[in-house]
């Protein structure tokens, strides 16, 4: 049972990298401001789950951005 919920998590993980990168490469840095504005909008509707993805599809579009440029 423990194996099958590591590859559920593992398949998430890889499922929102895969969006993540997708929604950059579409959007560029705008990409950062929507996943964070979906992700405020659904914590304002009481959809924590949601919400909780959406930050982390935030996260991952910033790793992909890398560091910021000064």
């Amino acid at each position: 049972m423990v194996t099958a919920k590591r590859r559920i998590v593992a398949m998430q993980e890889m499922e929102i990298q895969d969006y993540a990168r997708r929604l950059f490469d579409a959007h560029g840095t705008k990409a950062i401001a929507e996943a964070a504005q979906k992700a405020s909008s659904f914590e304002e509707k009481g959809k924590p789950d949601e919400a909780r993805t959406w930050r982390q599809i935030e996260a991952a579009i910033k790793l992909i951005r890398g560091p910021n440029a000064s």
